[in-house]
């Protein structure tokens, strides 16, 4: 400990800043520094990723309580790298020893696709003579290459080909312009790429061939509408200031605003990561989640037809969402007065490369907090809400996923993503019988039934990391009508069950019961319920996973075959399908089902665990979402239960108040932007946007 002192003392001396939070992302130099550290030993290796080892809850814990008197836990970087004849290598670089802790060849698995491996693959078709013929036979002549695209998907399992070969397989589209869609003209065949050689080994190709659509084309920027009849112009500016500035605070990468506190970081793979969520409760600062993310999602295609089974994209496991995300500093994401946050990851050659603005923090007005009106004297009390947004876009090939992490002024925590972007779309046989497992959005284009399904880790850490979760259901209540306990059959109540081994705890939405599911510290009640403090997680789109159990998809998202799983804590147990996603069979089980069935009788009763929800929608494409579709959102909550002793933001200044004495209570007691209410003069106008400090975006 005393070193570790002497260490932060020299930083200082030095000119090199405080050390960074143990939460912090790696930095480009921090990356680099692992780099040079594995050179040192593996001269001859690629890098897939170098990200943050999270330091061990117990000791992240233990500082945190106590940072003046604990060791500052170690800066670790987690490495994936791949070798000749795809070998793929994991380990440990402690970065304050500057020595690799770990390293291992890993057999029969493939990590993450990143975006470089993505972006060869369109040079490498358009050479193949293999790919030139296919084109040539659906209409293509070879001189128009150059207007031949792809989206390069990893090729989720083909028994054919098996784990030992990094593999893509290349989603064909042509564009007659350069500024046209490629998503209006899908081409029917699929070349299959050798990441490791570089080159096409295998075309799938139908025994139905579908020659090039057509079809005049169906675009949608901004180009194409005026040449379609231009914008409306009956839309009037609407304008967000915040004259005096944002209403939180930074330190690094720890926000605080109203009573809410945490740690913003951001990897790879699960994109934004929160951590060390806690709510000042009248002075006492409480304990709500440890961290929470986005852990992992599937997106399976209904096409039975091969080779559509392989259509299952695994967008963060086989992807990562960190990689895919997009820099917001040029489009209108984010509205108001806007803090940016930035996102370094190591390239294939082991450069540190950052994506800037990749995280959006900002306020929006959220309506009413709470009001009532008296009907006896119309005193009223009216208070408005506002919610703070932290939020990243990733774009995986023609999805984007918006994903907002929304807090509220009374304990609710809510996670709200976005899908807009561009149906994935196949060749279709003009009048062609497509079977139910897809729609004609436009003439010459199919686009098949598919699922979009979330992952959600909660690490919940109510009053403290012991906790239990039970299900609870609206239920009626026991008594026929005319019964002495039940006489008028109107009786009803929260029925709970605990989820206290892991078996038990794999469950299924349930709409008829309005189903939720509570985390409780069950050794602490509320003085007024008499009931554990708890937070209950409310979401209600949580379709089945509809492909059947047994099939591929099936056995490799495990994590989806339920709406919530529960498992005992496990610093090692991060991702639910998995380290390593590409190319899996699901045989054995990867993930949480593994993790499960190590131990399906644990106690998870009054104990550190983790919860999992799976949600999401099912998505049968239409013409509306097509050539772009119109952003679908989908949302869940997180919500304090007898967590509090009262409602928790009597303190938020209301916009309007009078008794029934007729007294209005004063313009000091109301928020300034009410003062209309109580007669006084309007503010003079402010200019939008002024606060430098944290920028402006539109």
């Amino acid at each position: 400990m005393a070193l570790d002192r002497l260490k932060q003392a020299a930083s200082h001396l030095t000119g090199q800043g405080a050390p960074p939070h143990p939460f912090d992302p790696l930095s480009e130099s921090e990356i680099e520094r692992a780099v040079a550290i594995i050179r040192k030993e593996h001269s001859d290796v690629f890098f897939n990723a170098v990200t943050l080892w999270e330091p061990r809850k117990a000791e992240m814990m233990e500082w945190i309580k106590n940072p003046e008197h604990t060791s500052r836990p170690k800066r670790v970087a987690d490495v994936v790298c791949i070798g000749r004849g795809s070998k793929v290598y994991d380990g440990h670089v402690n970065l304050d020893e500057e020595k690799i802790i770990s390293w291992q060849l890993t057999e029969g698995v493939q990590p993450l696709i990143t975006m470089e491996d993505l972006q060869i693959v369109e040079s490498v078709v358009r050479k193949d003579p293999k790919v030139i013929e296919q084109c040539g036979l659906v209409g293509i002549p070879p001189e128009d290459m150059h207007k031949v695209y792809c989206d390069p998907w990893t090729i989720g399992y083909d028994e054919r080909f098996g784990t030992s070969v990094r593999l893509q397989q290349a989603l064909m589209y042509y564009r007659p312009n350069v500024d046209d869609s490629q998503y209006s003209y899908p081409l029917d065949f699929c070349p299959i790429y050798n990441s490791d050689t570089q080159d096409i080994i295998h075309i799938d190709v139908p025994p139905v061939r579908r020659p090039l659509n057509k079809a005049p084309p169906n675009n949608y920027h901004a180009a194409a509408v005026e040449a379609e009849g231009g914008f409306r112009n009956d839309l009037k500016p609407i304008n967000i200031t915040q004259p005096e500035g944002v209403s939180f605070k930074m330190d690094g990468r720890c926000i605080s605003w109203a009573n809410w506190k945490l740690h913003i970081g951001f990897n790879y793979r699960e994109g934004m990561v929160l951590s060390n969520i806690t709510f000042n409760d009248k002075g006492t600062v409480r304990d709500t989640f440890w961290r929470l993310s986005l852990a992992e999602m599937v997106v399976p295609y209904g096409n039975p037809e091969h080779p559509h089974q392989r259509k299952h994209a695994f967008d963060l496991g086989e992807y990562g969402g960190g990689y895919m995300t997009n820099s917001l500093s040029l489009g209108c994401d984010c509205k108001g007065a806007i803090h940016y946050m930035d996102a370094a990851f190591v390239n294939r050659a082991g450069q540190a490369t950052t994506i800037k603005n990749a995280i959006c923090i900002h306020e929006e007005d959220a309506g009413i907090l709470f009001k009532h009106t008296d009907f006896r004297d119309d005193s009223v009390t009216v208070t408005r809400a506002r919610k703070l947004i932290i939020s990243h876009i990733f774009t995986a090939a023609n999805y984007e996923y918006c994903v907002y992490w929304i807090f509220h002024l009374d304990g609710a925590i809510q996670l709200e993503i976005k899908l807009t972007g561009i149906l994935n779309t196949y060749a279709m046989l003009p009048g062609e019988d497509l079977k139910g497992w897809g729609t004609e959005v436009y003439p010459g284009v199919n686009a098949h039934n598919h699922q979009h399904l979330f992952c959600l880790r909660v690490d919940p850490n109510i009053d403290g990391p012991n906790n239990t979760v039970f299900m609870v259901d609206a239920a009626r209540g026991d008594g026929e009508v005319g019964s002495a306990e039940n006489k008028y059959g109107n009786a009803f109540y929260a029925r709970k069950t605990k989820l206290d081994t892991p078996e038990k705890a794999a469950t299924d939405y349930n709409g008829a019961t309005s189903r939720t599911w509570e985390m409780c510290n069950e050794n602490k009640l509320n003085p007024y319920s008499k009931k554990p403090v708890s937070y209950k997680l409310v979401s209600r789109e949580c379709p089945e996973l509809l492909p059947k159990p047994g099939g591929l998809v099936w056995k490799r998202a495990g994590f989806a075959r339920h709406a919530v799983h529960v498992t005992k804590y496990d610093d090692s147990q991060i991702h639910p399908a998995g380290r390593h996603v590409p190319q899996t069979s699901g045989e054995p089980a990867q993930g949480i089902p593994a993790w499960i069935a190590e131990n399906p009788t644990a106690n998870l009763e009054n104990t550190d665990v983790v919860l999992w929800h799976t949600f999401g929608i099912t998505h049968f494409p239409s013409p509306e979402d097509f050539p772009v579709m119109p952003a679908e959102p989908m949302t869940l909550l997180l919500r304090p239960r007898n967590f509090f002793t009262r409602n928790p933001c009597l303190d938020i200044p209301p916009s309007y108040c009078s008794v029934p004495s007729g007294v209005k209570q004063g313009s000091t007691l109301v928020d300034k932007i009410s003062k209309l209410a109580f007669g006084e003069k309007e503010a003079a106008p402010a200019t939008c946007c002024s606060n430098d400090k944290f920028g402006a975006g539109v």
